[in-house]
């Protein structure tokens, strides 16, 4: 039905014509559909097109990139072709007019070779060119007789015969193991791969077959320039992808090498002495840096450690071992979406490296790009936003802004310690945090009873840089009224000026309570509020959220006006940083 409503479409656009027509080579056109970096991906997404389009056929473009196009077609009609399917959402939008000079050999159909062809498909021919019976598959000159191809196959060694296997099993011809034996089940994937390209079925792949299949398994690496590069002074050998890198600079314990084009990858070599607890710092360490993103398995062992982490851009791998007081690894960054390609260049890193005699020295590098944001020249990962919050139990419980775990991979309390959230009312923009390893703060906050006296003095602690300083800092003000501009009285008017790094912090009157939690600056009827114009949440509604969080706090008056230096430091043992990460 649906090739009978393509045909009446295309009658619409196109007169009525011969069932082909011939045409000059100039003015042959095709529909390329996609392009993906592996054949087998390819070949099926062609085969899954030709269940519902006519003149599907699959193209080498080389460099590792296999097309799926329509046609051939005259000009003309490749145009109606793009716009039609196009708009009926048949092929992706970003699909376009090809020439064949854009394309090699053909791949799919099997056999079929339709690249020199002056005949051209009319649009109107679609419907009913299922009819036409397909050519039968070319079988290609084989190189080896079966028996001489038996000989060349003896003479493969064990490994041979096992990469062999894994090529075929690549290719989704062979799902054993991998073990170097040529049984039923290997004979059986050979003949499969064989008959679905263009040779003759035999069991027994000759030494042309084989490199066929070997150019297919590698095809996705062309451009990446593989190659073993030795690093005398990190004592490392490994294959690396020079055609998408180059080396930048060695600084303690990193060889960089960065990005060299568009591909924006990244490889280390980690070279350095030491024993367990140098390695288990290093993969403390390594936690910390921007290239490998939180969301990932981590594995440590007594000797080795491997990091994964992945994000919305990269995904990094890392390895690292330790051997006779030296320790040494990789790290692979590479862009997301390209998992066939970062998988195959891994596997060959892992297979390739080795230890060559020597680690960095400890003053390797010149670090001349000092910055707090940097360790040896890596970016150390920034959280994405970060706040302030406060103690509210002698188990570590944390009060904060709503503003501050929004679409969180991961919260941390003063860096250091995780925490999960147990509770969040959007309307009040709070949040109730409980440390996922208990913590024993050194004070906790007392809540006020009651309306602390109208232009009495407060002051906020917060971490008003973000974390920049290691301690919170005070800000300080008035009580400007005991409710919100509407009249709720859940909120408190300040007459004080904070930066966005206090929001969430403790709000203290002069007797050392905490009389609410400072909330993000807002805009009241679309009008941007004065800058000393700040509200918190009451004391009276934090203290009925953590009730309905299972949280017990302390409650209270106060006894008598404190010192600003006793408030200062009540205040540095009940804030914490608060930060959210992705």
């Amino acid at each position: 039905m649906l090739r009978v409503l393509l045909s009446i479409c295309f009658s619409f656009f196109v007169a009525v014509q011969a069932a082909f027509s011939q045409t000059s080579d100039t003015d042959i056109a095709w529909v390329q559909v996609e392009a993906q970096p592996s054949l087998t991906i390819a070949t099926q997404r062609a085969q899954l097109y030709a269940q519902d389009l006519q003149d599907v056929n699959g193209f080498d473009l080389g460099s590792g990139w296999y097309a799926i196009a329509l046609g051939p077609y005259r000009r003309v009609d490749a145009e109606e072709v793009l716009n039609v399917y196009r708009n009926e959402g048949l092929i992706p939008r970003d699909a376009f007019v090809a020439q064949t000079s854009a394309f090699r050999r053909q791949f799919w159909p099997v056999g079929a070779n339709v690249l020199g062809t002056t005949e051209t498909a009319t649009p109107q021919d679609t419907a009913s060119a299922s009819v036409v019976p397909a050519p039968e598959p070319e079988i290609k000159q084989v190189d080896e007789t079966p028996r001489q191809a038996r000989a060349s196959e003896a003479a493969l060694t064990k490994a041979e015969r096992k990469e062999l296997q894994s090529w075929l099993k690549w290719a989704g011809y062979y799902t054993s193991a991998i073990d170097g034996a040529f049984g039923r089940g290997t004979r059986a994937s050979m003949s499969r791969w064989q008959a679905d390209n263009g040779w003759d079925a035999t069991g027994v792949m000759t030494t042309l077959q084989r490199e066929e299949l070997r150019d297919q398994y590698f095809a996705v690496l062309k451009g990446m320039d593989l190659r073993t590069v030795t690093n005398a002074d990190a004592g490392i050998e490994m294959q690396i992808p020079m055609g998408v890198v180059r080396e930048t600079a060695t600084e303690f314990p990193f060889v960089r090498f960065e990005a060299s084009g568009d591909n924006p990858a990244k490889v280390l070599m980690i070279s350095q002495g030491g024993d367990q607890s140098t390695l288990f710092g290093l993969y403390d360490i390594m936690q910390t840096l921007e290239i490998v993103p939180l969301e990932g398995e981590r594995s440590r062992k007594k000797d080795s450690f491997v990091l994964t982490g992945r994000n919305g851009k990269i995904i990094s791998h890392t390895e690292v071992s330790l051997k006779n007081g030296e320790i040494k690894g990789f790290t692979l960054v590479w862009p997301i979406g390209d998992e066939e390609r970062r998988t195959r260049i891994l596997g060959e890193m892992q297979a390739t490296f080795s230890r060559v005699d020597g680690v960095l020295d400890p003053a390797a590098g010149s670090n001349d790009a000092q910055s707090i944001d940097l360790l040896a020249g890596l970016n150390l990962r920034k959280p994405k936003m970060s706040r302030s919050g406060f103690f509210v139990d002698n188990n570590g419980v944390v009060v904060t802004t709503a503003q501050a775990v929004q679409s969180c991979t991961k919260v941390t309390l003063d860096n250091d310690y995780e925490a999960t959230v147990v509770g969040i009312d959007d309307r009040l923009g709070v949040a109730v945090l409980r440390p996922v390893d208990g913590l024993s703060p050194m004070a906790v906050a007392t809540l006020r009873d009651g309306d602390a006296r109208l232009q009495s003095d407060v002051a906020v602690s917060g971490y008003s840089y973000e974390g920049i300083l290691g301690a919170p800092t005070l800000t300080f003000g008035t009580l400007a009224d005991v409710k919100g501009l509407a009249g709720d009285t859940a909120f408190k008017r300040l007459a004080l000026t904070a930066l966005p790094g206090d929001v969430g912090g403790p709000v203290f009157d002069s007797e050392g309570t905490v009389l609410g939690l400072l909330l993000p600056k807002t805009q009241a009827n679309g009008q941007q509020l004065p800058s000393d114009v700040s509200f918190a949440v009451g004391a009276d509604t934090l203290r009925t959220l953590l009730d309905q969080s299972g949280v017990s706090a302390t409650s209270g008056t106060g006894n008598g006006t404190l010192a600003a230096e006793n408030i200062t430091r009540l205040a540095a043992d009940m804030t914490v940083l608060v930060s959210c990460w992705n």
